[in-house]
């Protein structure tokens, strides 16, 4: 019986919102242009945040916004929604 977590996949199978953004964002920067290192800031959407490793953030819940969460030195680590 396979494993079912609400919101992690739709009813047709497509990944969530936080999934694309983690296979799009994880292991890269953000910056000012996109390539295979680095995500272009302008492409991210309205509603987003970057917390970097230590970094305080507000506990307010937003669904829509995106949360990037990197390391000390910039590279993104996790994604989340919120």
């Amino acid at each position: 019986m396979p494993l079912v977590v609400p919101g992690l996949q739709s009813k047709d199978g497509n990944t969530d919102k936080s999934t694309q953004w983690t296979n799009e964002l994880v292991g890269k920067k953000i910056g000012d242009s996109s390539n295979e290192t680095t995500f272009a800031k302008s492409n991210l959407p309205k509603e987003h945040r970057i917390v970097k490793e230590g970094d305080m953030m507000t506990m307010d819940h937003k669904p829509d916004r995106l949360n990037i969460h990197t390391s000390e030195d910039g590279i993104v680590k996790k994604i989340t929604h919120g």
